[in-house]
């Protein structure tokens, strides 16, 4: 294995600490005895000078661009100038801040919706810029591939070691359960979870519920970006994924079950359904010798766990 061959216990910053994915990749890393490192004091990763000042004070050997703006279809619609402003600057400042203090490794975590909107599936990675975007999410997915070209770039004119790596949708302990903001499945699990303890007849739901959607846990994701520091040095970008996708209206189904709920699922087709089919191929992440390990079933029930023990604290 690659690590047995490390020289040096690498020095890690995660940017994104707090949120979803930072905090997974964090208790992965934490959990495997590698050094992880923050600053004493909250950084704005908008600021160039702030950023570079607290690169040059961490000197970290790797770093995880795990730090974003994130939202599902209402907070795209709602907030396009700062999905593009904020994920540009960060990447932008955090990728030249890393080659400027000569960082030996960073990944950069993309997102699926990089993707054309309808492309054929599953999505293998070099569908990436071959036909027009969903409208919905255009300028986060912009902003996340500005990133991987960022990437890519630096790794061909200056030889750095920068990876690239496109999860599906992220799902797990730390989301957003913000009704205006969240993505499909905190929403769905708060507004059912909420519908059972109101005693609702009914929950409504965005769409059709006729697209399909693929699901991996924060904590295989956190596994497989640690993974790939570990034994992938390619700039050519790589999928995560849990390798199989079922519609919205099995997904609601599952966590209706999952939540004891006991009233109806209506689905509102006035709402956008957004992109009809997202299902990443993993072949190239699986030839490496990586696989999820944690069904959807099984996430769901540990999530809701989760927002059952932190209501309070979790973000509404």
């Amino acid at each position: 294995m690659a690590e047995a061959n490390l020289r040096y216990s690498p020095r890690v910053y995660v940017a994104g600490n707090t949120g979803m994915v930072g905090s997974a990749i964090c208790r992965k890393m934490s959990a495997e005895n590698y050094c992880v490192i923050k600053p004493s004091t909250r950084v704005d990763l908008t600021n160039q000078n702030d950023v570079n000042q607290m690169v040059s004070e961490l000197r970290p050997d790797w770093i995880f661009l795990a730090a974003a703006r994130v939202g599902g279809i209402h907070a795209n619609s709602t907030y396009p100038a700062d999905f593009v402003y904020v994920n540009l600057m960060i990447e932008c400042n955090l990728i030249r801040a890393a080659f400027e203090n000569d960082v030996k490794k960073l990944l950069f975590l993309g997102s699926s919706c990089i993707y054309p909107r309808n492309c054929p599936q599953p999505i293998k990675e070099e569908y990436l810029l071959s036909d027009y975007l969903e409208p919905s999410n255009k300028p986060y997915a912009i902003a996340k591939i500005a990133g991987i070209i960022m990437a890519q770039s630096f790794s061909s004119q200056y030889g750095c070691n920068y990876i690239s790596v496109m999860p599906s949708n992220l799902y797990g302990p730390y989301d957003n359960f913000d009704l205006k903001e969240s993505h499909v499945i905190p929403a769905l699990l708060r507004k059912t979870h909420e519908a059972k303890m109101s005693g609702a007849s009914y929950v409504e739901i965005w769409g059709t519920g006729r697209p399909f959607r693929e699901f991996l846990h924060v904590d295989d994701l956190a596994d497989a970006c640690l993974f790939l520091m570990r034994n992938y040095d390619s700039p050519e970008l790589i999928n995560i994924g849990s390798g199989y996708d079922q519609t919205v209206f099995e997904l609601a189904r599952i966590i209706k079950e999952v939540v004891g709920y006991q009233g109806e699922i209506r689905f509102n087709p006035a709402m956008p359904d957004g992109t009809p089919r997202k299902l990443l191929d993993i072949s190239r992440l699986k030839a490496l010798g990586w696989n999820p390990s944690i069904s959807l079933r099984d996430g769901l029930r540990l999530t809701y766990r989760w927002y059952l023990e932190n209501e309070n604290v979790a973000r509404k």
